[in-house]
């Protein structure tokens, strides 16, 4: 898709979080109405006809598109939290990131055997929190996962679809 406005309006940290990583930040993406605007209608144009029940939105950038494509969707909008943020039962999934070790959750009685749920993600670069998702929501049985992210980083040698599933269907707006 690679849409000219959204690529216009990424900006690029260099050294972020550490030295030699150029991180992609989404925030000048959320802060402009127009590519807000592009970012829904993409996505909903990829989900429209998937019948999908539940959006799943990871903590806690990816609540804002996250709560958008729900309401787009007419799907329920469930958080996908870090560890003790969410106050009644959950279920988790421990996880290792690029640089630590995290824990996420959602409550228990979010997800059930007949949703089909769409996992969304801003940035398809290191697999840790996305991974740990899919496999979070895997332990509700739901009828089907789809999987989206904003921006898919396509460096040679980075095989990060291949941690996932063969049939899991897995969308990008954009591939740098």
């Amino acid at each position: 898709m690679n849409n000219p406005t959204l690529i216009n309006n990424l900006r690029s940290v260099p050294d972020f979080p550490i030295k030699g990583i150029n991180f992609r930040d989404v925030t000048t993406l959320y802060k402009n109405p127009e590519c807000l605007k592009i970012i829904e209608e993409e996505i909903y144009e990829l989900y429209k006809d998937k019948w999908i029940t539940k959006v799943v939105g990871i903590e806690s950038r990816w609540f804002v598109i996250g709560a958008i494509l729900a309401r787009k969707l007419n799907a329920w909008f469930v958080l996908c939290r870090k560890l003790w943020k969410l106050p009644a039962e959950t279920i988790q999934e421990s996880y290792e990131k690029e640089y630590w070790k995290d824990t996420i959750e959602i409550h228990k009685d979010a997800i059930n055997e007949n949703d089909i749920v769409l996992l969304h993600d801003d940035l398809l670069a290191t697999w840790g929190t996305m991974k740990a998702t899919y496999d979070l929501v895997k332990k509700f049985n739901p009828k089907n996962i789809y999987i989206n992210f904003i921006i898919e980083i396509t460096d040679e040698g980075l095989h990060w679809r291949d941690i996932f599933p063969k049939d899991t269907e897995i969308t990008t707006l954009m591939k740098l």
